[in-house]
């Protein structure tokens, strides 16, 4: 009840940022996941650049596996809150125990994908027998020991789901600290810990991973009505991925997108490398948007469910300028310190195309962070087909077949690599201008009638 009074009585200004910092910050823990293995990795003794080079390969395919769990975790948070609201307990602890069941579905491909696709697909993105193998190691680890990020990613959303996001967040932070101790000890090799470099770098990750999520199974309560509920049950699993799956898709655009960008650079392996370094970086400034984004759109969605005009469009008003804000202070970040962030790299021949990568892709960021809170009011508002157009404009439409395009001028030696990276401006700055009218269309037909 006092949540309720909140949501209607806290002016909306107040409220986003009440509600705004919590979910930044635990975005921007996330991020420090994709950060942490590439900055120890880069100042390995030997082979660093063929390892940086190896994560970078291996990165969508573990934004992938984050994609499967989430979706299927966001599936089971609204199944099972509709659930417990409407006192049906009995279903709730199916949905629970069917998303167990689903958890080691999942984890079933990615543990046979992982023994028997591993060296095909990097190989697919790369022809540096070093980094194949490189590559190969770090994702076969990844995949077969990848139960931890799956059920982390679905017992987070089952937290949410009960009205306990503290207890997630506390899970959160207990992996990446122990990522973050484990990865120095496993890379280099400190005391009785024999030195494993990329190995290492890996194990680090996936007991971080692991971690979190026993953690997070202690927390949950759901799981205590006996293994009859884990029984599949067709009906329930439609239920989850009729609201699951959208959010897989639009995930999963974001792990092809970089996969077919690899490509399109393979024919320079150190630009290859700046891309995947930068692309950590810029995923570190872009959770904050999508934090906020997460505050944004149920601010905005009780508003509108309450039918407070006002309400909705300072939401809407409020939402824009603080996600403009951060991406200010994102690309002002980013523009000035390059150099900073290709020294904690370690980036080596990467180092020139990084900064480079960075000063002119982060051109893109308040275009981009404009476009996450669009998507977060067209969700709010019932209009998920336009946030859907706006995610294939931004990661698929435009940005691949321009990167395409670009990477033709540069393999004939008529221009630099830098041409490719100018991509990415263009795209945010066209799907903003979409965006834009789109967002337009909306509020006439949802908000102009309300009261």
């Amino acid at each position: 009840m006092a949540e309720s009074n909140k949501m209607k009585d806290m002016p909306v200004n107040k409220l986003m940022i009440q509600m705004g910092i919590p979910m930044i910050l635990s975005m921007a823990l996330q991020a420090v996941y994709n950060i942490v293995d590439s900055a120890f990795v880069g100042n390995m003794k030997s082979g660093s650049e063929a390892a940086l080079n190896a994560l970078t390969l291996v990165f969508p395919v573990q934004m992938l596996m984050v994609a499967v769990g989430i979706g299927t975790g966001v599936g089971t948070n609204a199944l099972l809150a509709l659930t417990l609201g409407q006192g049906n307990s009995k279903k709730a602890a199916k949905v629970a125990g069917n998303s167990l069941f689903l958890g080691a579905v999942i984890y079933a491909v990615c543990l046979l994908f992982g023994i028997f696709g591993g060296k095909t697909y990097i190989s697919s993105q790369t022809i540096d027998p070093e980094v194949i193998s490189m590559g190969t190691d770090y994702l076969s680890i990844c995949c077969v020991i990848s139960f931890g990020i799956i059920f982390f990613s679905i017992f987070e959303k089952l937290l949410q789901a009960t009205g306990r996001s503290l207890y997630s967040t506390i899970g959160q932070v207990v992996g990446a600290v122990i990522n973050i101790i484990l990865d120095p000890i496993m890379i280099y090799g400190i005391g009785p810990v024999p030195e494993m470099g990329v190995q290492g770098a890996a194990y680090a990750t996936v007991i971080g991973q692991v971690a979190s999520a026993a953690l997070l199974f202690f927390f949950n309560k759901e799981f205590e009505h006996g293994v009859k509920y884990l029984k599949p049950d067709i009906g329930i699993i439609k239920e989850i991925y009729a609201i699951g799956l959208p959010a897989i898709l639009a995930q999963a655009l974001m792990s092809v997108m970089v996969y077919v960008m690899n490509l399109i650079l393979k024919f320079n392996p150190s630009a290859q490398t700046a891309y995947g370094l930068f692309y950590k970086v810029q995923q570190f400034v872009l959770f904050l948007a999508f934090g906020l984004r997460d505050a944004i759109t149920p601010i905005i969605a009780f508003a509108y469910g309450m039918g407070s005009k006002k309400r909705v469009q300072d939401g809407m008003k409020y939402g824009l300028i603080y996600t403009a804000v951060l991406m200010v202070i994102g690309t002002a970040i980013t523009e000035i310190f390059p150099d900073a962030f290709a020294s904690l790299f370690n980036a080596g021949q990467s180092r020139e195309y990084f900064i480079g990568a960075m000063r002119i892709i982060s051109i893109s960021f308040l275009f981009a962070g404009i476009n996450v809170a669009y998507q977060g009011i067209y969700q709010a508002l019932e209009s998920g087909a336009e946030s859907l157009v706006i995610s294939l404009l931004r990661q698929f439409v435009i940005l691949l077949p321009l990167a395409g395009i670009f990477s033709v001028f540069v393999r004939n030696g008529q221009a630099d690599v830098s041409l490719i990276w100018w991509a990415f401006p263009i795209t945010e700055l066209a799907a903003c201008l979409v965006g834009y009218a789109l967002l337009k269309k909306v509020k006439k037909n949802k908000v102009e009638n309300l009261e």
